[in-house]
Order: C-alpha cells, then structure tokens, then sequence
C-alpha cells in the first residue's frame, strides 16, 4: 500500500469541479500501465464530472435516479446512461476505469460498500483500476460546518451546511443543511438531512483485499483519502 500526501491538514477548502477532476485524471495517469479509454461512472449523479472526463474517455454513466440520469443527458448527450444500483448492477462488460465518486457515502453499511466495491471489480479490466473518492473516513473525520449564500434581483438564499457524527459505534454520519431564501418580502426556510457512511481506513482496505484489488490510498487537495484500487 502507498499513501499520497498533497499537504497539511490544517484547513478544508470549498470543492472545485474542475481543480478535483483535474487532480483524478493525475492520478490515473500516475497509475497508468497503458491507454485507458472507457470509463464506468457509477453513481454518476447530473453528470458534472462525466462532462469533463468525456474529452479523455468514453464514458457510461450510472445512477439510480433516473431524473438526474435526464439531467446528465443535457450536459452529456454523447454518453451513454443507463439506471442502475452500484450494488447489483451487471452490464457483463469490463472498463479501464471504474470511477465512484461521493455517491459511494450512500453506503451506509459493511455488506452494501462490499457489494459497490465487487460491482466495480467485475467491471474493470484486468489492469484496470477503480478510483473511490469518499466524503470522509472515520480515522481523520472531524465535525465541520460552512456558510454563505448570495443576493440577486430582490432575493437572496443564505445556507449553513453543518456534518457531526451522532454515534461513533456506527458506520454512519450525518449532515444538515438549512436554506433560508428571501424573495421580495418574503422568506422562507427549507431543512435537509443526509445520512452518509463513515469506515475505518482498515476495513476499505481490507474489504478492496478480499475483493481482489490492489490497492493505494492518497490525500486530495480537500483533504479526502482517496482509494485507487487495481485489479491484478
């Protein structure tokens, strides 16, 4: 196993789409053996990252909401889409790369990150590799809040965006975020709770093992441990 560090840990910074994706294809050229072309991104979401990985690989994107499959499609018309659950699906076909990206939080015990980990063994290519990029690991996760908001054309939104673990015997953690929107002189307030889950570093890298993967952790420039997984 080998750990990448990219710097200190004294301080999170709000993501960018472009500097992550950017940060991704390094990696993956770090790890390269040969050309990858395809890539299987599971849980793909509305397709912000698939629109800019599309200019280095042909892309198949997957996720259980159709509605934001419909909204990959604006963006990535020449891909392709299809619904479908990180832990059972088999399209019975191999990439060179299978990318999982935050969506892999929404495994929120052992057994379902075993499933999403083996989903992403039977679709890479011997050779390949699969590249997890989870919110948080218990060994380094710390509670965290972030505001901010904007003003328009007479309304504004404000936000607070607050992740805590209630219970540090489970395998989960949790996140609130409040919207407070103004418009005119009216405002309102919407609340969201999002459940996400929290593994030891030792249980991604033995559940990847068991799996068969060969694997390599690193830090990103957000301070998340990443998982660059190949299969032998």
């Amino acid at each position: 196993m080998m750990i990448w560090r990219t710097g200190g840990r004294s301080c999170r910074r709000r993501k960018n789409i472009e500097e992550e994706v950017a940060f991704f294809l390094e990696a993956l050229n770090a790890s390269q053996d040969a050309q990858r072309r395809t890539m299987l991104d599971l849980g793909s979401g509305g397709g912000s990252n698939a629109f800019l990985f599309k200019e280095h690989f042909d892309m198949t994107l997957v996720d259980l909401a159709p509605k934001m499959l419909d909204v990959s499609r604006t963006l990535n018309p020449e891909c392709e889409h299809i619904v479908g659950d990180m832990r059972s699906l088999r399209l019975n076909r191999q990439f060179d790369v299978v990318f999982v990206h935050d969506a892999i939080d929404y495994m929120l015990t052992e057994e379902a990150l075993r499933e999403a980990i083996e989903t992403a063994f039977v679709h890479c290519t011997p050779g390949g590799v699969a590249l997890f990029v989870p919110d948080a690991i218990r060994d380094t996760f710390e509670e965290s809040s972030d505001h901010g908001g904007r003003d328009g054309d007479g309304r504004g939104l404000r936000y607070m965006e607050w992740s805590f673990d209630p219970d540090d015997s489970d395998t989960t953690y949790t996140t609130h975020y409040v919207f407070m929107l103004r418009e005119g002189s009216t405002e309102h307030v919407e609340h969201d709770e999002h459940m996400g889950g929290l593994f030891d570093r030792a249980d991604w890298l033995r559940l990847l093992a068991e799996t068969g993967f060969k694997t390599q952790t690193f830090v990103d420039p957000y301070e998340r441990e990443i998982f660059l997984a190949t299969r032998p």
